[in-house]
This record gives structure tokens, C-alpha cells and sequence, in this order.
């Protein structure tokens, strides 16, 4: 089994059960066949792009989720930060830059801090 067959099969079916969905429901939704959702959540196939686009927009999910199953792990404040960020034009993104990463230094200059000196 290939990973991204599991990361794939895996965000596909978290995306389905969180949605209330069975298969056959997605499968109507994506257009797709049923057997194809199954085999997908089993780990089995190497669906084409013309699969996979319809189920991820099918699902609304993040499709980084699939091509990047780190992000599975990420808590929902850093799932925030994200899409706040990828909303932002480039010269807010500049801004916020250097903004994030000196509120950034502080925390962990704290951190460092804390566990030198804990109390």
C-alpha cells in the first residue's frame, strides 16, 4: 500500500462520516461511482484527477489534507491561523509576517525562560 493511498482513503472517509454521509450518498454527490468510494477507503486505486476533484469538492475538504496528512495533526487554532492567512492579500501577509514571527520570539524567549527558571 502507497502512502498517499492511505492519506487519501483516510481524509476521504473522516471528511464523509463528519458530514453524515454513507458512500452511496457521496458517490451520488461526486458523481461518481460507489465502488470507486469504496475501494478509495480501503486504500485500493490510484483515482484520476477527474475522481479526485469532484470528492474533494464534493466534501469541501482541504485537499492538503490528502497531499499533506501531517496537517491531520494540526490543532484547530493552527487550522484558523491558516485560513486566516490564506486569506490575506500580499502586502497584509508582509505585514503580518514579521508581526507573527516577533510575537513569535517573545513566547519562546518566555518559554526558554520558564524552563531555566521553573518556579
Amino acid at each position: 500500500m502507497l502512502n498517499y493511498t492511505k492519506s487519501l482513503g483516510e481524509a476521504i472517509k473522516k471528511a464523509r462520516q463528519e458530514q453524515g454521509l454513507t458512500q452511496a450518498q457521496l458517490a451520488v454527490k461526486a458523481n461518481i461511482d460507489v465502488r470507486t468510494v469504496i475501494n478509495i477507503e480501503k486504500f485500493r486505486g490510484n483515482p484520476k484527477m477527474e475522481v479526485l476533484y469532484p470528492l474533494v469538492k464534493a466534501l469541501k475538504i482541504d485537499a492538503r489534507e490528502i497531499f499533506n496528512p501531517e496537517m491531520q495533526r494540526e490543532t484547530p487554532a493552527i487550522q484558523r491561523l491558516r485560513f486566516l492567512i490564506e486569506d490575506c492579500n500580499e502586502e497584509e501577509a508582509i505585514a503580518l509576517a514579521s508581526i507573527i514571527q516577533s510575537v513569535l520570539n517573545v513566547i519562546r524567549q518566555k518559554q526558554a525562560k520558564n524552563k531555566q527558571n521553573p518556579l
